[in-house]
């Protein structure tokens, strides 16, 4: 009895001490003069990212509605945390642009010392981000793109020999999974110089490593969400983002495929050959004739844990992104034939225009099926919060000063979802981006690869597959909503990318 009487008061007076530390911390926003919600212990405003239910870019969402009438910018705490939302378009200029050396980093929790492939470029930091971004910011011009744009297309003219066959037996298809080995084998050969062939084998080791990167089993989730939380806690503990048989075969391909290239003299046009130019020379051929500055160069080559840290982010970002936006556009269009038509049409143009061929040039002059992906982005934008973090001491625009530190959220998705910006927000139009009706908005209410020095490096790379997929598609094919298709889609809450829950069917039949 005694012995229970001094377990509840050890429990009481830890309660007590937890609450006070608390309830301390939750004088930040008050003690800033920033508008703010009133948080409630112990999960401050964050309480329904203990729920499997809802997505949390939707969660931001509401929480950008109820304080939307703060101005440009309001507080809330994730759990004991304060967090700085943004609340204007103006606003997110100045975090991802104007005032971009205050908020360089991302703080996404990473573990370099247990998880090699976290050092990459998205989870990167500081100097040795803006190092390294320097180095593979050419990796994406005009020129490599076009030099990689027949890799892309072999696996592009793959793919519709299978669709072809594919649509002599069935009526019906499940785009997300298809879609998802049409990426992954662009991906494998573009990122890897290797032929997944996961059309033909949708369990392909390449899949099946992709499928488990991006769907978390709900126990891991919950890690990574502790260690996002307490970053210096997690690393103590050795918690990972990669499982170490996901770190082994990465490493592995990429040890394998630069070891082959480099005995046998082979060169491809592709990503991996950028990366062995830069572990070898320091910079990449034809990037600059300075001999001085190729000098420089030299001293700061890449590691080899760098090359695979960064072939896996461009495969982990690259094969999901663009397979969701894909997937969305095909429902979207399924569900609005007349948008699909104007789509089939503007292919049909540009093919004209170029011989009948697919090409870099011709696939560049498709506007409308650039608009019909941008608008598919405004409603389901694969990355739907982007985060930043103090890497010094800020000041606000109401005179205090904000600390290293202080987490920062733009809620790109409630921005693309705001009727003032985008009116009767959840109707698929493309024509919004259209020139003219581009000019009408702010240009920061559209975020779907982030903006300033930060922007998501492979966006062009992801358009051209993305672009390219959806041209073939098009050209030769007619999609509809069948019986089981699920209508509206749902999103699927626990994935790190905003994406469709379960399989998403679509009748489809070739064009004859």
């Amino acid at each position: 009895m005694n012995l229970l009487i001094l377990f509840l008061a050890a429990a009481a007076f830890t309660y007590k001490w937890i609450y006070r530390h608390f309830e301390a911390r939750y004088r930040f926003w008050r003690q800033h003069n920033v508008p703010h919600l009133t948080p409630r212990f112990p999960v401050g405003n964050a309480g329904d990212t203990l729920k499997s239910t809802i997505h949390f870019s939707h969660i931001m969402e509401n929480l950008y509605r109820e304080m939307k009438h703060f101005g440009d910018y309001g507080g809330i705490y994730f759990f004991r945390d304060p967090v700085l939302v943004v609340l204007s378009p103006e606003f997110a200029k100045t975090v991802l642009v104007k005032d971009f050396n205050y908020f360089l980093d991302r703080g996404v929790y990473s573990n370099e010392k247990d998880d090699p492939l976290s050092a990459n470029l998205f989870f990167m930091e500081g100097h040795r981000w803006r190092k390294l971004r320097a180095k593979l910011t050419p990796t994406f011009t005009t020129g490599k793109l076009k030099a990689m744009f027949h890799t892309i297309l072999a696996v592009g003219e793959q793919f519709d020999r299978f669709l072809d066959d594919y649509t002599k037996q069935k009526d019906v298809v499940e785009v997300k999974d298809l879609l998802g080995r049409f990426t992954t084998d662009i991906i494998g050969s573009c990122a890897f110089g290797i032929d997944c062939n996961s059309l033909e084998n949708p369990r392909s080791k390449f899949r099946e490593m992709g499928k488990r990167m991006i769907n978390f089993p709900k126990r891991k989730a919950l890690k990574i969400f502790f260690a996002m939380m307490f970053r210096k806690q997690a690393r103590w503990l050795g918690i990972r983002f990669n499982d170490e048989d996901i770190s082994e075969f990465f490493f592995g391909v990429v040890r394998d495929t630069i070891r082959y290239r480099e005995e046998n003299n082979i060169e491809r046009k592709d990503f991996m050959q950028l990366l062995i130019e830069l572990k070898n020379k320091g910079y990449m051929e034809g990037d600059t004739e300075d001999a001085e500055e190729l000098q420089n160069n030299r001293l700061e080559k890449i590691t080899f844990e760098e090359i695979a840290a960064q072939a896996f982010v461009f495969f982990f970002a690259g094969f999901e992104t663009s397979a969701t936006t894909m997937t969305f556009a095909l429902h979207l269009l399924a569900m609005n034939q007349e948008v699909q038509d104007k789509g089939r049409k503007c292919v049909h143009e540009a093919l004209d225009k170029h011989g009948g061929k697919l090409t870099y040039d011709s696939l560049m002059e498709m506007t409308y099926i650039d608009c019909i992906i941008q608008e598919t982005l405004r409603i389901y934008p694969p990355v739907a919060t982007i985060h930043r973090v103090t890497t010094k001491p800020y000041k606000l625009p109401n005179g205090s000063v904000l600390p290293e530190g202080i987490g920062v959220v733009i809620p790109n998705l409630a921005f693309q979802h705001d009727p003032d910006f985008f009116p009767e927000p959840m109707l698929f139009r493309p024509e919004r981006f259209f020139e003219d009706e581009k000019e009408k908005r702010h240009n920061f209410s559209h975020l779907p690869f982030g903006e300033g020095p930060r922007i998501c490096i492979g966006m062009r790379f992801g358009l051209l597959q993305t672009r390219m997929g959806l041209a073939m598609l098009l050209k030769n094919y007619r999609f509809r909503i069948c019986s089981q298709s699920v209508v509206p889609l749902k999103t699927d809450p626990v994935n790190l990318i905003y994406g469709p829950a379960g399989d998403v069917w679509l009748g489809i039949e070739k064009i004859q």
